[in-house]
């Protein structure tokens, strides 16, 4: 059993007993007592208030304020479900959207303060707002199946990712950038990266790349995205 399934069976237990011995815990996941102890550090660390009696039976019991959805979320987790929320938002008339927004706001609001700072990092990397009635999406195409996967681990592992780029007039050329941010504009996103060949900024509709690859072990430094300074200036490759 992994931790992380190991984790979730110590606070099933905890829920469900209110009260038992490591001992005991240790019996019922198949784990050593150290292993335990170490789990019980974990779920700590993660927002869990479980107190421990001392002596030699070690009794341990879980605080059922603590049970709380934000704990359990990671901090890519929750900026996945505010790309989520925020596109909702953009592309109007959608059904439960100021649902979910009022959902959101109360996981953010329980957030430690440490995966608050990494979740406003992130935050920085990502542009959404509605898209100009002036852009043409009439001759929007499908997307590689295979650019979500290569674009969500090469933007949090900070690795570059290259790819076949067809730009607005069709012509055709081989990239390799840096991801750094999102721009969501409903239909449409795009990847904002640097292009070091190109030695700036370039904005890549996502229909438009075929064939993405990760340069595996090749990583990049964050830059900043001036998103404030105006969609409307930045430059689309």
């Amino acid at each position: 059993m992994n931790s992380r399934l190991r984790q979730d069976a110590i606070v099933r237990t905890l829920r469900r007993s209110g009260a038992t011995t490591i001992a005991a815990l240790a019996r019922d996941v198949g784990a050593s007592r150290r292993t335990i102890l170490r789990d019980l550090i974990a779920l700590r660390d993660e927002g869990y208030l479980i107190d421990a009696e001392p002596g030699r039976g070690g009794g341990i019991s879980l605080d059922p304020g603590s049970l709380q959805t934000a704990a359990r979320l990671t901090v890519t987790e929750v900026f996945a479900l505010i790309i989520g929320v925020s596109s909702m938002r953009a592309g109007g008339s959608l059904p439960f959207a100021s649902l979910a927004d009022s959902g959101l706001a109360k996981i953010e609001k329980a957030l430690p303060s440490d995966k608050l700072r990494d979740l406003r990092r992130l935050l920085d990397c990502l542009y959404v707002g509605p898209l100009a009635p002036q852009v043409d999406i009439s001759r929007l195409g499908s997307m590689d199946p295979a650019l979500l996967t290569a674009f969500e681990r090469a933007f949090l592992d900070r690795l570059r990712l290259k790819f076949r780029y067809r730009d607005a007039g069709g012509k055709e050329s081989d990239r390799e950038v840096e991801p750094q941010a999102m721009l969501i504009l409903p239909p449409l996103w795009y990847l904002v990266a640097w292009d070091p060949a190109r030695d700036g900024f370039r904005h890549f509709r996502m229909d438009r790349i075929r064939y993405p690859e990760l340069v595996e072990g090749l990583t990049f430094r964050p830059r900043r995205v001036l998103f404030e300074a105006g969609v409307e200036r930045m430059r689309y490759a």
